[in-house]
């Protein structure tokens, strides 16, 4: 340990960050590998370049402008406080939770340089390696903060059920209850999900009607929440 603490002091003396912080990891992996708390991902949060993170393309949680500028803020003026949360995919590092705090630190000059370039990362259990797992990782980080947009959740629902995870797992994993997966998948994926079945004419007259209820589902899903 004194050794490493010896080689990031010397790098620091010769200006030469990336290997300070290179050092740096190293020594919080090793000590990581040893933690009692080793299966917690937040035990080891490193520093990572900024242009190796990618958005994932799933996030259905939207922060407003005024919301936006207070998040910059707060990183401005308190530092980051909260790690950016990544699936590590053979170094594809996609967001899991953390989207708005990674564009602050990629799109606002004064905390980028601030940062040299760099944002800190934890890694979330290698066992999220599934799509449709990282998609309810996601999704359960965010329930609780911000709003999700409605066809975003619904097409999120749409796709786990093309993954064949049942209404069970799905109400499960994104502590959604039946009625709401019902009412987002009659958002934007019923009729694709059910054209190879056949209906009755009750159906077809149901289904002209429920353009009509579509402001009624969405509020209902709103209050759900």
């Amino acid at each position: 340990m004194e050794y490493a603490i010896n080689l990031i002091k010397l790098c620091m003396i010769r200006s030469d960050l990336d290997s300070s912080i290179e050092i740096t990891n190293m020594v919080k992996k090793a000590m990581h590998e040893i933690s009692p708390m080793v299966n917690e991902p937040v035990d080891c949060v490193i520093w990572v370049r900024n242009e190796g993170i990618q958005a994932n393309d799933y996030n259905p949680n939207t922060v407003a402008p005024p919301e936006m500028e207070l998040l910059k803020i707060s990183i401005e003026n308190d530092g980051f406080t909260q790690p950016i949360v990544i699936f590590d995919e053979n170094g594809i590092l996609t967001v899991i939770d953390g989207f708005h705090r990674n564009r602050v630190g990629k799109e606002y000059p004064e905390i980028r340089d601030r940062l040299n370039g760099y944002l800190p990362v934890t890694i979330i259990r290698n066992d999220r390696e599934d799509r449709g797992d990282r998609i309810s990782a996601t999704i359960r980080h965010n329930r609780a903060r911000g709003k999700h947009q409605i066809e975003a959740m619904s097409d999120i629902v749409i796709e786990l059920k093309r993954r064949f995870w049942s209404d069970e797992k799905i109400g499960r994993e994104l502590g959604m209850d039946p009625d709401e997966i019902l009412r987002l998948c009659q958002i934007t994926g019923l009729a694709e999900m059910f054209k190879d079945r056949e209906f009755s004419e009750a159906w077809e007259i149901d289904q002209i009607n429920e353009a009509d209820n579509l402001e009624i589902i969405e509020e209902e899903i709103g209050e759900a929440k």
